[in-house]
């Protein structure tokens, strides 16, 4: 006898659903996030269980480790791809572990990667990095704005990461508006400070692999981001094709159209939200070193939005990355953007961090 399960896993509990071959349940039953518990619960089915199915949640990382080292084949299910039959009525946590486990005893589970625990910190590091440059930036944001609406005059990201929060009292007059400047600045300044402690960690602890060296032949990718690129990329050969992997970047549109007309969109969120920043970063600055990018994208900016156009650079950096990192060579910009006007292309620029 053969059994397959599905563990439908929320913040507090998980629903475990236990079936044989022929789809008739064994157990089916609600269980409080203790792991000894579900092994407990699962050890008199050991030898006859198939494998186990987790829904790509959150909080999947202590539940699928944990069965992992107890010698259990696990499945991580992408969410997006086992959608059950929208026509339901009535679903419950029941309905949704018995669906898991169904899919995978018929073998057209759709799965997620389970990335590899020992580099799942460092990437998850570098996730709380951009957490941090996202914050810093919102707040030298509401810093411009302040000085604008109280002076009328502009001042540069530049200028305002060279502050100190002993400057704000030459700026301002009202004690309100420097305590709140003050604020401002005093976080961008703290902020800086972790995000150099945690560049400096994982510069420290981790390198490149061999195979992601060749990433630092972009123009517009250093280490960090070659770090990012790669942590979030995994192994590139899960990927079938170039056309999966910018998808995955959430570098391909979602437009969903009949008869020419635009009808709404697919799930545009689905894919890496981690590596479509990393590519929209390097865009921005492929877009100051690299003439034929440069190129390319003030002819797309000419006919629609800047952001858009940046996108596309984007969209051919991560293509181009693709074969980089899976055919190991170096960055060719005349395979990318081809020759410019004048039948020239460009040079590389060294020594870009």
């Amino acid at each position: 006898m053969m059994i397959y399960g599905g563990l439908d896993l929320h913040c507090s509990n998980t629903y475990v659903c236990l079936i044989d071959e022929k789809d008739r349940p064994l157990v089916r039953r609600k269980f409080p996030n203790d792991l000894g518990l579900l092994l407990k619960e699962l050890e008199p089915y050991r030898e006859y269980i198939d494998g186990l199915v987790v829904e790509s949640t959150f909080n999947w990382y202590w539940l699928v480790d944990g069965l992992i080292e107890s010698g259990y084949n696990v499945h991580l299910a992408n969410p997006s791809g086992n959608k059950s039959y929208e026509g339901l009525k009535h679903t419950t946590d029941s309905d949704d572990a018995y669906w898991l486990s169904h899919l995978l005893r018929l073998g057209i589970l759709q799965e997620g990667h389970i990335y590899p625990r020992e580099e799942r910190f460092i990437r998850d590091l570098l996730r709380k990095r951009l957490f941090l440059v996202r914050q810093r930036t919102a707040n030298i944001l509401s810093f411009q704005s302040l000085y604008n609406r109280h002076t009328g005059q502009s001042i540069s990201g530049n200028a305002i990461k060279k502050l100190t929060p002993d400057d704000i009292e030459n700026l301002f007059s009202n004690e309100h508006v420097i305590l709140s400047a003050r604020a401002n600045i005093s976080t961008v300044v703290f902020l800086d400070e972790q995000i150099r402690l945690i560049e400096k960690e994982v510069l420290k602890v981790t390198k490149l692999k061999p195979e992601f060296q060749k990433l630092l032949t972009v123009p517009g990718i250093g280490k960090i981001l070659a770090l990012t690129i790669s942590l979030e990329t995994g192994d590139i050969g899960r990927f079938n094709k170039v056309g999966n992997y910018a998808s995955y970047c959430r570098c391909v549109g979602s437009r969903r159209e009949s008869n020419g007309k635009k009808k709404g969109e697919n799930n545009r969120k689905n894919g890496n939200k981690y590596l479509s920043w990393a590519f929209v970063e390097a865009a921005n600055f492929c877009n100051r070193y690299e003439p034929l990018a440069k190129a390319f994208y003030q002819k797309k900016a000419s006919k629609t939005k800047k952001v858009v156009a940046i996108k596309a650079l984007a969209h051919k950096l991560a293509r181009a990355c693709f074969y980089i990192m899976r055919d190991q060579v170096d960055y060719d910009p005349l395979k990318i953007f081809g020759k410019d006007k004048n039948g020239c292309g460009s040079e590389p620029v060294e020594g870009l961090e």
